[in-house]
């Protein structure tokens, strides 16, 4: 056996510790490599929403009766976005089998907590029963359902990629599983939150690269199926048909007087708005001014300007999800970040559509804004995952690098 011998200026027991020096440069410098764009792009966006939506709640409820402290509503916010904010940049270090194999349990768990909603713990409002009461704070298990599924069907998806042109490999497991989660929701009788999950399904087939022809006839699915389910329902009925009802005054006093403070909110906000903490509408006159209507109270104080800022905001967002999902190699990160994507960027235009009278009232939330801890930390949680999967992407190469080695070449 031959052995190598130090160079003649080092001794053999330095040669060790001098490779033990560089694995450590070399580890150091991994850690603190520069992230790609996409990566500061997404985190960016969702730190400004975040802080965006700390002010907008601050302002929303700083006018609620009952001897409350104004700062008491922003800070339980508070609590989940300085929860939510380190966990999503901890889970960014989070390799890609780390995702791949949490994908079954997640969904497991994320199914249990929601059954929880029809035990004693559970407490019905508006009608909706997907809330719990666990002494300490109330929960919305459904907000933690959206990204288990993304994550399930991307995981089933991937594993089935080449499977993928036959329909009844595309439709089992993924539709029965869907339907049994959208059924736990519409259980607690919350056709919004089930329209969300509706959308994680159809992003994650249509990432998934399957055929068009079968991509139509689950989405053909879902559309029966909420038309049924609005049909059977006589509060849901009564709100499509104020909805559609152009002389809304009518019935100021009814189904109406929501949308129309929302309204009347945005059109007094003009081009400038008038001023932070300003608003007249939260004032007792618009129901749900730090949840669901948040945006009509970023319209009335900030304005146009306040709500085009937002949308760009979304937009930004939406730019580094769909980047990641252009640039990865991996259809597992394809698939679950399509999947984030259409619901944090479908959710929010949903919200925004019913403020501005496009959809019926539905009690879906503005991801990042709402007042609303479970949803803060679901959407900061799938924020995670995207940044995870942006560490992950191949590295650019130059435009000119296969000019160059051509040349080389000749």
């Amino acid at each position: 056996m031959t052995t190598t011998a130090p160079p003649p200026h080092q001794s053999p027991d330095e040669a060790p510790r001098e490779r033990g020096g560089l694995m450590a440069r070399v580890s150091l410098g991994k850690a603190f490599a520069p992230v790609p764009s996409e990566f500061l792009l997404i985190a960016s966006t969702a730190l400004l929403l975040t802080g965006f939506g700390l002010v907008m709640v601050l302002s929303a409820t700083s006018a609620l009766d009952g001897g409350q402290s104004p700062f008491e509503h922003v800070m339980k916010q508070g609590v989940f976005a300085l929860l939510g904010v380190p966990l999503m940049f901890v889970l960014s270090r989070a390799p890609l089998k780390f995702w791949k194999r949490i994908a079954w349990p997640a969904l497991i768990g994320a199914l249990l907590f929601q059954l929880l909603v029809f035990t004693p713990l559970g407490v019905e409002a508006n009608g909706n029963r997907n809330w719990i009461d666990l002494g300490f704070v109330q929960a919305q298990p459904a907000e933690f359902l959206k990204l288990a599924l993304a994550l399930w069907l991307g995981y089933v998806l991937f594993r089935k990629q080449t499977l993928l042109g036959v329909w009844h490999h595309v439709f089992i497991p993924v539709v029965p599983v869907a339907a049994l989660v959208i059924a736990t929701v519409m259980g607690g009788r919350d056709l919004g939150t089930a329209m969300v999950l509706v959308l994680v399904l159809l992003g994650a087939l249509f990432f998934s690269g399957v055929k068009l022809r079968i991509f139509v006839l689950p989405a053909i699915a879902a559309l029966g199926a909420v038309a049924v389910l609005a049909v059977t329902s006589a509060d849901r009925m009564r709100r499509i048909m104020s909805f559609l009802d152009q002389d809304c005054l009518s019935q100021y006093l009814g189904d109406c007087y929501q949308p129309l403070h929302g309204i009347w909110g945005l059109a007094a906000g003009g081009v400038f708005g008038v001023g932070l903490g300003n608003s007249a509408e939260k004032y007792d006159w618009l129901p749900a001014a730090a949840n669901d209507y948040i945006f009509a109270i970023v319209g009335e104080e900030l304005g146009l300007i306040g709500c085009i800022v937002v949308l760009l905001l979304f937009a930004l967002f939406a730019v580094g999800a769909f980047q990641v999902i252009r640039r990865t190699d991996d259809p597992f990160v394809r698939i679950v970040s399509g999947a984030i994507t259409i619901w944090i960027v479908g959710q929010a235009l949903i919200n925004i559509g019913v403020v501005l009278r496009v959809f019926p009232v539905l009690g879906v939330p503005l991801p990042f804004m709402s007042q609303g801890g479970t949803s803060l930390l679901s959407v900061l949680i799938a924020c995670g995952v995207l940044l995870s999967f942006a560490r992950g992407l191949p590295e650019r190469r130059p435009a000119d690098a296969p000019v160059a080695s051509a040349r080389r070449r000749r």
